[in-house]
Parts: structure tokens; C-alpha cells; sequence
């Protein structure tokens, strides 16, 4: 807890409109049709999607992935400072607090964005940031004390990116089922980033559920400490997903190239290098 005291205060770039003000959410409408799957297109993270009804996604590190427009938008998950080598300034970049590995106390100061998940100044995270190519919010949820100790209300956000006609969600360092509530705020996620260590997050039979009831056609898995806590999940959930070991770091997906059956894509994390 006197950690949580001690942190210093985050410089927010990004003001959050008034409600009236605010882009509606298309996360909330259920998709008339999502056509199979045919093939997964990698590409390095450089070069951005191919087209605007796509988006590029790659698995930096932990829990940071990388979400990258057709226009030229970079956004970065559980932001912690570090990504690699390349010189890439993202846009915006979110961050969680449960632990170290999820956020920084000094994000790059070129960085126009920041969002944090956790409580400022006693209230609740509330993002509904609209950078035209991108809409990003959060729906919070509770975490745990240091040590297993009194929960702390609103401390970890579920961070939705609505680009391309999909809605691509981060469920953050999540330590306990959403409620009936969190689940109904979050809305229509296509794509579902999930820590899947069993541990630290929640345990894998929990995730399983969630992802499960999410009903997103592509599950990516993240926070997994080691090809063990990683198969614990893929065999949980294989009677119900694909799973595809693309062997790649990069992959691009548009709204029309969504699997009819829900999907688990396993994708190897890289720091980001311009040389790549």
C-alpha cells in the first residue's frame, strides 16, 4: 500500500471529453456476419496494415503489444518504458499498477497520450480518448493489495481500442471474474488480449471462463512466465478454440477475415527493432 502512496503523479496528455461530447462506442452492436478465417497475414510491425479496414498486431513483451492503424497510429499496451531499439514514438500508450512490469513512473515525454488505469487523485480511471483512426476507453476493475491484502476498488483497467471496425480489448493485470456489470460496460470485444499465467492474474480456469464468455473470435494470450502456464491455457480451452502456433511476432486482421470459430493465436514476443 505505501508504494501505491509513493507513486508520483502522471502528467496526463489526453483530457477526457464530457459524456455529451463523447464518440458513441460500435463495441455494443453484435456483428451481423464474421466470415472465416482463411489465413493469417504476418508482416514486420514497420510497415503498418495494408489497408484501412485493417490493423496490425504485435506482441512486444509480457503484457505490451503493439496496435498500429493503416494511417500511421501506434498504440502500446501495460506500457513500461522500454520496447526496443526503434526510435517509434507511439501515440498513445496504456499502463496497469499491480506490478512493476505493467507501467512506468517516467513514460517518454514525446509520448502525446499516457493512460494510465488506476486511481488518480481518489477517482476511478475514465479514458474515452477519440484519436479519429482510434477510440480508446477503459472499464476498471479491482485488484488486490500488496501481499493478498484488502482489495482496492477501480485500481486496473480493461482498456478497449475501437479501430477498423473491430473492438480489440486488454484486460490488463485482471485479479478477479468481471461482474455481470464489467462485462456489459466492456461490450462487443473481436479480439481479447488475456493474461494467462494462472497465478499472479487470475487462475486458468477463471481466464478460461472469461475468454469463454467474451465469446471474441481471436483470443492472444500474454503474461506467461513459461511454455508451461502457456499449454495449461491452450489445453483448457482447445475443445472449444483453434489454437494457431504462428511461430510469428506480427499479424494483420480486418473485420472480414475474422475466424467463424473462436481462435486462440499464439504469438512470440520481440522487441521492437528498426532493423527488423
Amino acid at each position: 500500500m505505501f508504494r501505491l502512496l509513493a507513486i508520483p503523479m502522471l502528467v496526463l496528455f489526453a483530457a477526457t471529453a464530457d459524456a455529451q461530447e463523447r464518440r458513441p462506442s460500435h463495441c455494443f452492436a453484435i456483428a451481423d456476419s464474421t466470415p472465416g478465417m482463411a489465413y493469417v497475414r504476418p508482416a514486420a510491425w514497420q510497415t503498418g496494415p495494408s489497408d484501412e479496414f485493417s490493423v496490425k498486431l504485435s506482441y512486444i513483451d509480457h503484457s505490451m503489444y503493439l496496435i498500429q492503424t493503416h494511417g500511421g497510429l501506434n498504440a502500446i499496451t501495460d506500457y513500461t518504458g522500454f520496447i526496443g531499439n526503434a526510435a517509434m514514438i507511439p501515440d498513445v500508450v496504456t499502463m496497469n499498477i499491480a506490478h512493476d512490469s505493467h507501467w512506468t513512473a517516467y513514460p517518454h515525454p514525446d509520448i502525446p497520450n499516457v493512460l494510465p488505469g488506476w486511481r488518480q487523485q481518489g477517482r476511478p480511471a475514465d479514458h474515452h480518448l477519440d484519436l479519429g483512426e482510434m477510440l480508446v476507453r477503459n472499464v476498471t476493475t479491482d485488484i488486490r493489495g500488496g501481499f493478498g491484502g484488502d482489495v482496492i476498488e477501480d485500481n486496473n483497467s480493461i482498456f478497449v481500442f475501437e479501430v477498423a471496425g473491430l473492438c480489440i480489448g486488454h484486460l490488463g493485470h485482471l485479479h478477479h471474474e468481471p461482474s455481470d456489470e464489467t462485462y456489459a460496460a466492456i461490450g462487443r470485444l473481436d479480439v481479447v488480449m488475456a493474461a494467462v499465467d494462472g497465478g499472479l492474474t487470475v487462475d486458468t480456469p477463471t481466464m478460461i471462463r472469461i475468454v469463454k464468455r467474451l465469446r471474441s473470435s481471436v483470443v492472444l494470450p500474454m503474461h506467461w512466465f513459461s511454455r508451461n502456464s502457456l499449454d495449461r491455457f491452450l489445453d483448457g480451452v482447445s475443445a472449444d478454440f483453434d489454437i494457431r502456433r504462428t511461430g510469428q511476432t506480427s499479424f494483420e486482421l480486418s473485420l472480414r477475415d475474422l475466424p467463424s470459430r473462436p481462435t486462440v493465436m499464439v504469438l512470440e514476443p520481440r522487441f521492437l527493432r528498426d532493423e527488423d
